[in-house]
């Protein structure tokens, strides 16, 4: 009896830490929501009612008034090239090490690539600004190489334990059927890492798309070049009086990945386990 109690306790504490996890993050999504589809003047009024009619009027302006439209196209593009960049480079070069892990060579790459999740992320960022600036990459093209570089860490993590808990006999039934190592990795080794290439995808594709930093440091050299998220801190600033403009601004790039991550969650939880040990 003593046992049910203590374990009914425990669910009724762990429901109650949900419940308030769950208020936490939907409220501010909440107030996003029903703000973008009021007037200045009917959010003065009340910051948490609901709108009393379905305004556009905020979009409207959002779409003629601004260069949303060019910050769309370049958050786009620099989010597809990269995440097609970290689908080549990551999975080829995870294989390679997984399957010579006992060569110190290859060892020693995996170990060094490692280090990389301990270090900040603050901590780079001068030194990084500073070499992109010395080799004139202050541009998209150079945003896009680094992103490439800083999933290496991660994903290498992840892809390596993966890899390494596949059995190894199916490649080698390949390669006894005439398959060099090359057609072995494309037609038996990617199609069963699909998993970890969708975890990885989504959680890269998430990052890429919400990111600031990076951005913030490398596309400060003309407008033209703004991703969303330097537009709506660059909106906010310039028109920081009209909150109900810049929740509009974060409700429309938000929503793209919030579809993705939600039809895409499954996967990120059976990647994460099944790349974090190793099988």
């Amino acid at each position: 009896m003593k046992i049910k109690k203590a374990g009914l306790g425990w669910r009724i504490l762990r429901d109650l830490i949900l419940i308030v996890g769950l208020i936490l993050i939907l409220f501010p999504l909440y107030l996003v929501i029903i703000n973008s589809f009021k007037t200045l003047e009917e959010a003065g009024k009340n910051f948490f009612a609901l709108p009393s009619s379905l305004n556009l009027t905020n979009f409207k302006q959002l779409f003629t008034d601004s260069n949303y439209w060019v910050f769309l196209k370049n958050s786009l593009l620099i989010t597809v090239l990269s995440m097609v960049l970290i689908m080549i480079f990551v999975p080829s070069v995870s294989y390679s090490i997984a399957r010579n892990f006992d060569k110190a060579y290859y060892k020693g790459v995996y170990y060094y690539l490692l280090m990389g999740l301990f270090i900040p992320s603050q901590v780079i960022m001068l030194p990084v600004t500073k070499m992109m600036t010395k080799i004139n990459l202050l541009n998209p093209q150079g945003l896009i190489i680094l992103y490439a570089a800083f999933s290496l860490t991660q994903g290498v993590f992840l892809f390596v334990n993966y890899i390494r808990g596949l059995p190894y006999e199916i490649e080698e039934s390949a390669q006894l059927d005439g398959c060099s190592v090359f057609q072995t990795y494309m037609r038996i080794v990617l199609p069963l890492v699909k998993p970890m290439m969708s975890t990885l995808l989504i959680m890269d594709a998430l990052w890429i798309w919400n990111d600031f930093m990076l951005p913030l440091l490398i596309l400060n050299r003309s407008q033209s070049i703004w991703t969303l998220p330097l537009f709506q801190y660059n909106f906010k600033t310039e028109y920081s009086f009209n909150y109900t403009m810049a929740f509009t601004a974060y409700l429309l790039a938000m929503l793209p990945m919030l579809i993705i991550y939600c039809l895409g969650q499954k996967y990120i939880v059976k990647g994460l386990t099944a790349g974090s040990v190793k099988g």
